[in-house]
């Protein structure tokens, strides 16, 4: 178990294991999401998308595919690494942390798949979403794509066993103390592993109360990747757009 749960995400994430276990993941309704999100914006395709938190890039690079300059940004050396093989002149990866302002401004900010809440202090909360609004010019949109707390507690599956590259993955889920939990634990190659995601239950009035702390406005709220209204007890995400 990983000691320093103020750290969790950094260490994580830049495993192997990481990204074998959620190598499944649908990049077909990521990449619905994008064209529906762009299409909502009336962004061009001269304009300047920083995608914050991006992971190993399966957003960035199909959001420069279709026509938008990109910049991805991610804690994990190990994932802008992988993600910099499919870098060109209007697609460039760089390690950076969210909670600190990017060195320039963007035509949007997307910060996706529950890429927030991973802090152990609020104020890195607050922190990350005043570093979008610098991150963003004056007609620049911010997205949040964070889960619906409210939907997953009460639809957690408690526990679940996947096999992903004939490694067995064990998963527990719980909620505890204002977080959401996902313990895993596996073998491989005679060694035990075990790691646990840690994801902090903001609620949309969380997210408005820091909204309105950094001067932010909500323009609208979605509750799934087709935008459909986010309705509380039935959406699994909570999609926010604002300036």
């Amino acid at each position: 178990m990983l000691k320093d749960s103020t750290k969790w995400y950094a260490s994580w994430f830049d495993t192997p294991y990481y990204h074998i276990l959620y190598k499944e993941r649908n990049y077909t309704e990521a990449q619905m999401f994008m064209d529906n999100l762009t299409q909502y914006l009336s962004l061009e395709s001269n304009n300047h998308i920083l995608d914050l938190a991006c992971g190993k890039g399966r957003h960035s690079i199909y959001l420069n595919k279709i026509g938008y300059k990109v910049t991805g940004v991610d804690l994990s050396k190990n994932s802008i690494t992988h993600a910099s093989q499919f870098a060109n002149d209007n697609l460039q990866f760089k390690i950076h942390d969210m909670r600190q302002p990017f060195s320039q401004q963007f035509d949007a900010v997307f910060n996706l798949f529950t890429s927030f809440g991973y802090f152990e202090h609020e104020k890195d909360n607050l922190d990350t979403i005043q570093a979008i609004k610098a991150n963003l010019n004056e007609t620049g949109f911010g997205v949040i794509d964070f889960l619906n707390a409210d939907y997953v507690i009460s639809n957690l599956v408690a526990d679940e066993q996947k096999v992903v590259d004939n490694i067995t993955f064990n998963i527990k889920r719980y909620a505890k103390d204002g977080y959401i939990y996902k313990d895993i634990s596996f073998e491989d190659n005679g060694q035990s592993f075990s790691f646990s995601e840690k994801v902090e239950a903001i609620t949309l009035q969380d997210f408005e109360r820091y909204f309105e702390q950094a001067g932010i406005h909500l323009l609208d709220i979605f509750g799934d990747y087709h935008l459909k209204p986010f309705n509380l007890q039935t959406s699994p995400r909570l999609i926010m757009i604002f300036k």
